[in-house]
Parts: structure tokens; sequence; C-alpha cells
């Protein structure tokens, strides 16, 4: 792949911090992904996140549905979603990137970033809505839009089906790879780093399927307990940045150091929380034989080789954690409706059918599944460059 089509550093007026905007590729002169905020992000780590919205969008081309697979963008604001003057900087850098996300750039929520809070701070901005860019390439955008408002709108056991649908394409991911492997759900134990909407998702799915969750790592620390946590408890305890209240831990739950769920005794670790968490030198503590990439761009690549050569598998995030970016577009574009059973169906079916290709493109190429996803991205650009032409 060339270098990003567009790439902009903005600075705010206010405060000084800095935001981010990297379009990577479009496509029918579009292109999706999210926005970030975070305290130190990068021109540079946003432009590997556009990177990998190509591939995730290119990954989950089907020539029979109604989607239609966008170009990859993402943006990043450098700040503490937490600092007080968070908020009136989001509005003033959607203010400033206006003209991107009417013409060309669809978002949502990301790391830092609840979908809620980018919708308000849009439509503060003056914006229609933070996708308004696709609305031309819809057949109906009045019933499109009705139709995603719908879905955003339910709720399965006081969690939105917008939180839950990436939860569930990181479960079927995980799971996935258990079957290929022949290894028994019951038993197998799991250790997640961040209970946001993506890490909290997955927990309850994971534990749903029967596996264990031993293991939960937050801001403040690692609750641990090798009987398993309580994860329903742990998800009703939760504030708005994925923080679990203390006082719902049972006398069995440990509280730990916030790098111990990297140790912890589990054969599958979920990171789930930011960017770079696994590097050359923590990796030696992990004894996991399957890291599932939940956040985007977990582990580094000199770490992964060295897991790779100590026989622990790395699910990569361009498709693991695609199942939201999908979820959106299969509901807008119309191959699922409003409804949990219908979305959690298609999910499923979809990242498990991508996990498997992967993991036997893998195996027949004596490769890594990242490698086999970048195979598997470079076998399907061409043919949405032929059936969309300009591709860029």
């Amino acid at each position: 792949m060339t270098t990003p089509l567009l790439s902009l550093t903005w600075t705010d007026h206010v405060t000084g911090r800095n935001g981010f905007l990297v379009v990577d590729r479009l496509v029918r002169g579009v292109a999706s992904g999210g926005l970030r905020m975070r305290p130190g992000c990068t021109l540079e780590e946003v432009t590997g996140l556009a990177r990998g919205m190509t591939m995730k969008e290119a990954l989950h081309y089907d020539p029979a549905a109604r989607y239609v697979p966008l170009g990859g963008a993402k943006g990043g604001i450098d700040c503490d979603p937490r600092d007080p003057e968070a908020y009136a900087l989001l509005v003033r850098y959607l203010r400033a990137m206006r003209p991107y996300v009417e013409s060309l750039w669809t978002t949502g929520e990301d790391l830092g970033l609840s979908q809620d809070l980018v919708d308000r701070a849009a439509a503060e901005a003056g914006l229609v809505s933070s996708i308004q860019a696709v609305y031309p390439l819809l057949d109906d955008a009045t019933a499109a839009r009705r139709r995603l408002a719908d879905a955003f709108a339910v709720e399965v056991d006081g969690i939105g089906l917008d939180e839950l649908a990436g939860g569930c394409g990181v479960a079927e991911s995980a799971l996935a790879a258990l079957d290929r492997a022949g290894v028994p759900y019951a038993g197998t134990r799991v250790a997640v780093q961040g209970l946001g909407t993506m890490g909290g998702a997955t927990a309850r799915f994971l534990t749903r399927a029967g596996l264990t969750v031993v293991a939960v790592a937050d801001i403040k620390g690692t609750i641990h307990n090798p009987a398993g946590l309580d994860v329903e408890a742990l998800l009703a305890a939760r504030d708005p940045y994925g923080t679990v209240d203390r006082s719902v831990l049972r006398p069995a739950d440990r509280e730990l150091p916030g790098e111990s769920w990297l140790s912890s005794d589990a054969e599958v670790l979920v990171p789930a929380a930011v960017s770079y968490a696994i590097d050359t030198g923590n990796q030696a503590r992990i004894r996991a034989r399957w890291i599932v990439e939940a956040a985007n761009m977990p582990v580094l690549p000199a770490a992964e080789a060295m897991l790779a050569a100590r026989g622990v598998t790395v699910l990569p995030d361009v498709v693991v954690n695609s199942g939201t970016n999908a979820w959106w577009w299969w509901t807008l574009f119309g191959d699922i409706d409003a409804d949990a059973d219908a979305a959690f169906s298609h999910i499923r079916r979809s990242m498990r059918a991508l996990v498997e290709q992967m993991l036997a493109r893998a195996e027949a190429d004596g490769t890594s599944p990242r490698a086999a996803a970048h195979a598997l991205v470079a076998d399907r650009l061409p043919v949405i460059a032929e059936r969309f032409g300009w591709y860029r």
C-alpha cells in the first residue's frame, strides 16, 4: 500500500493541543474510521489506525451484500477524555474537521469517546451526523438513518446493541480459534485488559459461551479470581470509562497491580484498552496460548515475533475488532434489521467465516494470522477497485 491520501495535524487555538485526521483511502469518495481521544495520541498512531480501517473495510467485502466497502480513515485528539477541557476541545476539533465529515469522512466512537458524546459534539459543531458523508451512497437515506437509530436504541440486558456488536465479533473470533484447535470452552480461562465498550462486551459473550474470565484490568489495576469473576456484576459497576467500582468485589476477588493481567494463568488474553500495550519487555510475562486483539494495535510487531517464537498466536485487530464497523454498515445499508438476534447471528456468521479463512491461509502459507489477513486484503482490493472504479 502507498502513502495516505490525506494527513493533517490541527492545533487547538485555545489549549494548544493537537488533533489529527488521516484518510488512507477513499472508495466511491468516502472513508470510514472512528475518532479517539487519549493523552499522547500521535499522527503516526492515527496513520496506522487509518491503514487498519482500509483493511477492515476490504475484509468484509461481500459482492452479494448491500453494504458497500468504504475507504479507511481515522481521527485522533491528544487529550485525556477525563480532562475538564476535553468536551469543548472535541467540539472545536469537529468544527475544524466539518468540511471533511460533511464530504468524505464517516466517523464515530473510538477509544476514550462514546457514540453519544460524539453525536452531541457533532451537533454542536454544526454537523447533521458524524456519518453524513455516506448518505449519498444510500438508496433511501431517510429509511437507513431510521434503521440505524432504531438499532442504537436496542438494549440487551442493560447494555446497548451498539456496545455489544464489537464484543460479539471479538468473542466469536476467539471461539473460532478454540474450535479450530479442538479446545473446549469449559475450563478455558480468559484475562481482559479494559472493561469499556469492547472489553466489557467481549467478557460477557465469552462468559456466556462457557469460558471463565479470571482477570480484568482497568486504570486502577487488575481484579483477579482464579475461580472466575462475576462479569455481570463488574459490568454493572463500571463508570463511563470502564473503571470498576471496587465495592462490588467479592471476598475471593483480589486486587493486583495494573500489568498483572499479562501474566494471568489464562489461555486467552484480550487486550481491549490501549494501543502498544504489549512490547518486547512485557511479552515475556505472557503465558497464554492466544492473544485476541480487541484494541487497535495493542501488540508491537517486534513483540509479536517474539511471541510467535514461543508458540503464542496473535489474532490481529484488523480482523478481530472489525465487527463494530461492519455492524454499522450492515445495518445502515439494510443487510440486517434493527434487531439484536439478527445482528448477533450475522456478526457471528461473518466473523467466524473470516477468522477461519485467515487461519486456514496462515496454515497453508506457513505465516502468521496477521500476514494471512494482509494476504486476504491484497486479494480483495483489486476486486473492489474493478467494481467501484477509483480506489484512492
